[in-house]
């Protein structure tokens, strides 16, 4: 059982940076590849980033390929995900996940789940 607390959400200006950290409970962290998505009013959650369990392996959307970055540190249980160049089209809550020995694009393939926390960009 792996529980995940997103923090580091705002309000923040287009071109603006922000920095998402999600921190899990548990011993077995490094087991578990990890992921981003987020969920804008009204449309479905979508990919946003993975990494490996291992951190050696990442993938990102195509819509943040270039501005967001996620790492991960095993031995304080996190994962980040850093924003630059914010859009207002990145608005949404977005929501960590954990899988057993994967990272993947989708949704189903996680096992648990973080509550969100929710980023606002303004334009």
């Amino acid at each position: 059982q792996v529980q995940l607390v997103e923090s580091g959400g705002g309000l923040v200006e287009a071109g603006d940076s922000l920095s998402l950290s999600c921190a899990a409970s548990g011993r077995t962290f490094s087991r578990y590849g990890m992921g981003w998505f987020r969920q804008a009013p009204g449309k479905e959650r979508e990919f946003v980033a993975c990494i490996s369990w291992t951190g050696g392996t990442t993938r990102y959307a195509d819509s943040v390929k270039g501005r967001f970055t996620i790492s991960r540190d095993n031995a304080k249980n996190t994962v980040y995900l850093q924003m630059n160049s914010l859009k207002p089209e990145d608005t949404a809550v977005y929501y960590c996940a954990a899988a057993v020995y994967r990272h993947s694009t989708i949704e189903r393939d996680y096992d648990y789940w973080g509550q969100g926390t929710q980023v606002t960009v303004s334009s």
